[in-house]
């Protein structure tokens, strides 16, 4: 196995990410996997199209290897009605039967990186016991043991059912191989079928199938050579295994690096270390995750297997990459989300050109995969919706606009988009994305902004530990505006004297956002009292002790900021008890802060009338956050009203009818959002076309995935009247 320390440096700084490097028979361009995603599309009627249009769009992007995500082995296998069903193709492929979808779709998948550098992986998956009850099939598992995912209890396999379930992992094996695919990957991890087998928290049998550690590992290793015997010696096999079940009472670390060393025996090429059930009370993914921090795991095991080993979790950047691969802990680094974020970004990371990062949000992705959803990226809505956003063919570079076109903005013919002209007004996540957009398309564009940065209220959220990188989403749109030709006009704000601006053009997309919302409380307008915005925008004054009014996100975002203390993956490990069982050699810095002169260690709580706190955050990130509050000793109420705000804090009712005091030198107000849209008359009466988007729209459950999403489809609806 070659080392890429050895290698040439292609690439300028990114030498180790671009080292070839051979998995099996398959010879890979790079070191960066693009992982299994479930899109929640895998079972719908049209998922070839739409699945080959995703997968050929990162193939043309650069990606070397990439693993589909889960198609169950069998019905009882599907975790939800979105999985593809391989059994389903393979019976119609044995029968000679009709054209069936799901054979359709597998077979454009294989074909989808045909001509590119890129080789695809079809990952085989089974649920077990994490199966839902709308899944095609039955709930079942080594044991009767109901998990939290599902909540229900499954039915206890019988010894003979296992293995039918190992014949079923080595026939979609080679219905991948027939169809095409490159490689196949067995999903192992993250707490579904084989992992239920693994761990003595699931597996509670006395048989062939479990009762000890060997027998606990059988199915898996049953699964990779039965696997192996039906593909032949040639193709390769990756699979997925769990370093860390991250479980009370799971598995010791000598049982992990014996199954590992039992899959390459049993003729495993690669081994893919995924870290953390579902169900566990870790996060592994998340923002808050220190970037890394899972990698002495995998590393671990490279030490103990003759195979390559991938690493990943908590990877969102080439640099990041680069850095493992030259330290030689790993021989490959897995990054899923990114390629959602950026289908480009392996092309991207040759040219040195700015990516837009993935930033850990989970909210359009992991959140939506979690409950079957479809899934695509907050910062990239385009993302697994490529068939209804198609981008148009390339066009020649378009010349520069000198600084007075920006006087007014008068249709014109040609292009892709017309070559006519647009305005956006907003530079926030909707006016960004629509700015982006009908500049790809070929519109001409004018951005204007009030502020003198781009960003909106992702300027904000950049300050809070976890988020980082947001920066990185207004340095991207930066690049990518200034690269497209758009006219960004910043410390600009249009009103009813710039008519002749807007009057003429092909269209306007408004997109303003808001403002906090006032509250009706006795006392908000006292000196001490301020609205989030401006909490954020100018701090308070070192405050000691802090009442938030409201316990949405972003009242949540800002006591985070306001408790922080500076941390590194030391700290998250003795958080979460966690012993990597080698040393960390490696540690990646996060982004700097934007500091704006709020204070860390203030005395908080965070308060709401009724409801949960942070009851808009997304499923799997809120319990995150939450527990990073408590442990950082906020304090949360709800079940109240609010008397009155006094000098000294908030005066509170509950509903027992007790009064309390809050004590607080400084209160913000962080009660919702009310729309800014003040241009909407004018565009009305000018008749010119547009589209209101984001919080100028609605601002009631406002949040970035629907902002962008909205730039994205107001700019295609525009370009195409």
């Amino acid at each position: 196995m070659p080392d890429p320390r050895d290698s040439a440096a292609p690439h300028g700084a990114l030498p180790h990410v671009f080292a070839p490097i051979r998995i099996g028979g398959l010879e890979l361009p790079h070191r960066v996997v693009m992982g299994s995603m479930h899109l929640g599309l895998e079972g719908a009627p049209d998922a070839g199209e739409r699945l080959a249009a995703f997968y050929r769009e990162r193939a043309l992007g650069g990606a070397g290897l990439i693993v589909t995500g889960g198609w169950a082995v069998s019905a009882d296998a599907a975790a939800d009605g979105s999985y593809g069903v391989l059994a389903t193709a393979e019976r119609e492929r044995a029968v000679g039967g009709p054209d069936d979808a799901t054979l359709r779709a597998l077979e454009a998948i294989a074909g989808s990186t045909a001509g590119t550098e890129a080789a695809i992986a079809l990952q085989l998956f089974h649920a077990g016991r994490y199966a839902l009850t709308d899944s095609p099939g039955e709930v079942v598992a080594p044991s009767a043991v109901a998990s939290r995912v599902s909540r229900v209890e499954p039915r206890a396999l019988g010894e003979e059912e296992v293995w039918d379930g190992v014949a079923e992992f080595a026939r979609g094996a080679v219905l991948a191989k027939d169809l095409g695919f490159a490689a196949v990957e067995v999903m192992g991890s993250e707490g579904y079928l084989v992992d239920q087998f693994l761990s003595p928290v699931t597996n509670l049998r006395d048989d062939e199938w479990g009762g000890d550690a060997e027998r606990r590992m059988r199915f898996g290793i049953e699964v990779a050579s039965a696997i192996r015997e039906a593909v032949g010696a040639g193709f390769p096999v990756l699979f997925r295994m769990t370093g860390a079940e991250l479980m009370p009472e799971s598995r010791p670390w000598e049982e992990v690096e014996e199954f590992a060393r039992a899959l390459v025996a049993a003729g495993v090429d690669a081994l893919n270390i995924g870290v953390g059930w579902h169900e566990s009370a870790v996060p592994t993914v998340q923002g808050a995750v220190p970037a890394g921090a899972f990698l002495p795991w995998a590393a671990a095991l490279k030490d103990a297997v003759d195979a390559p080993v991938i690493a990943g979790n908590r990877v969102n950047k080439l640099e990041d990459a680069e850095a493992i691969l030259s330290a030689g802990e790993v021989d490959l680094v897995s990054m899923s989300r990114p390629f959602l974020a950026d289908p480009q970004i392996i092309e991207r990371g040759k040219g040195r050109a700015a990516i837009n990062v993935c930033i850990s949000c989970d909210q359009a992705c992991i959140d939506r995969s979690l409950v079957g959803g479809h899934v695509s990226c907050l910062v990239n809505p385009r993302s697994g919706y490529e068939v209804d956003f198609p981008i148009p063919e390339p066009a020649s570079e378009r010349s520069q606009k000198s600084a007075d076109s920006a006087a007014k903005c008068e249709r014109s013919s040609g292009g892709v988009g017309g070559g006519r002209r647009f305005v956006v007004v907003g530079g926030g996540p909707a006016g960004l994305e629509a700015a982006r957009a009908l500049a790809a398309l070929g519109g001409e564009v004018h951005l204007y902004e009030a502020r003198e940065e781009l960003g909106g209220q992702f300027r904000w959220a950049r300050l809070v530990p976890g988020k980082e990188d947001y920066g990185a989403t207004i340095s991207y749109f930066e690049s990518e505006l200034q690269r497209l030709g758009v006219h960004v006009h910043l410390d600009r704000e249009l009103g009813e004297d710039d008519a002749d601006l807007i009057a003429d053009c092909a269209g306007v997309v408004l997109a303003t956002g808001v403002h906090p919302r006032t509250v009706d409380i006795p006392g908000s307008s006292l000196p001490h009292v301020v609205d989030y915005a401006t909490a954020f925008e100018s701090g308070l004054d070192d405050a000691k002790s802090v009442a938030i009014v409201g316990g949405g996100g972003i009242g949540v975002d800002l006591a985070h900021l306001l408790t922080h203390t500076p941390s590194d993956v030391r700290d998250f490990y003795g958080r979460f008890h966690l012993q990597p069982p080698v040393e960390p050699k490696l540690r990646i810095e996060p982004p700097s802060l934007h500091s704006k002169g709020l204070s860390n260690g203030a005395r908080v709580t965070v308060m709401r009338r009724s409801g949960r706190i942070g009851s808009g955050i997304g499923r799997t990130t809120r319990w995150v956050w939450l527990d990073a509050l408590k442990h950082a000793g906020v304090e949360t109420r709800t079940g109240l009203s609010y008397r009155r705000i006094t000098p000294e804090g908030v005066e509170i009712e509950l509903e027992d009818g007790t009064v309390e005091a809050i004590a607080a030198e400084r209160v913000v107000i962080a009660a919702g959002q009310e729309r800014r849209d003040e241009l909407r008359p004018l565009l009305e009466r000018l008749e010119v076309p547009h589209r209101v988007i984001g919080g100028a729209e609605n601002p009631t459950e406002l949040n970035a995935v629907r902002a962008f999403g909205d730039g994205l489809r107001a700019a295609y609806e525009l370009a195409a009247a």
